[in-house]
């Protein structure tokens, strides 16, 4: 994929990331070492819980929307640079889903102090293969202008 700069960017701009599946295993894996809750860790005590089954941490969620964005969603030159954000899981990844990552541009804007970059704002909706939202990240990224 080309790199791209601030000036490449426009309010309205759409990327489609590439898809992964979650397995039991990984969610149990990733919970057991920053998650540890029963109803990320243990089948069985997830049945009983608030969510009556085996659910992904929410940051789980947020580390796989992140991959997604940096191997296939959004190409920015220089990486995917956070600068604070906004997120929210409406529903949650369970084993099996198949997780895609849709992105927006909501707003571009060049820095005034420094030149040679500028901030878009992006709003990132993570949702599974049957079209349920799982995710909703909106966050401000910084990013270069053309040679910088």
């Amino acid at each position: 994929m080309k790199e791209l700069f601030l000036e490449d960017f426009a309010v309205g701009q759409r990327f489609i990331s590439d898809t992964r599946a979650l397995t039991a295993e990984e969610i149990k894996a990733f919970a057991a070492s920053f998650d540890p809750q029963p109803f990320h860790t243990d089948e069985i005590a997830a049945k009983a819980s608030f969510f009556r089954g085996l659910a992904a941490s929410g940051w789980h969620t947020a580390a796989v929307t992140m991959s997604l964005l940096v191997k296939s969603g959004m190409p920015i030159s220089g990486g995917l640079i956070g600068a604070g954000g906004e997120i929210e899981w409406p529903r949650a990844v369970r084993p099996g889903d198949v997780l895609q990552v849709e992105s927006e541009v909501l707003a571009v804007a060049p820095s005034r102090s420094r030149p040679e970059r500028g901030m878009i704002t992006v709003k990132s909706v993570t949702k599974n293969l049957k079209g349920e939202v799982v995710q909703v990240l909106t966050s401000k990224m910084l990013v270069w202008k053309k040679g910088s």
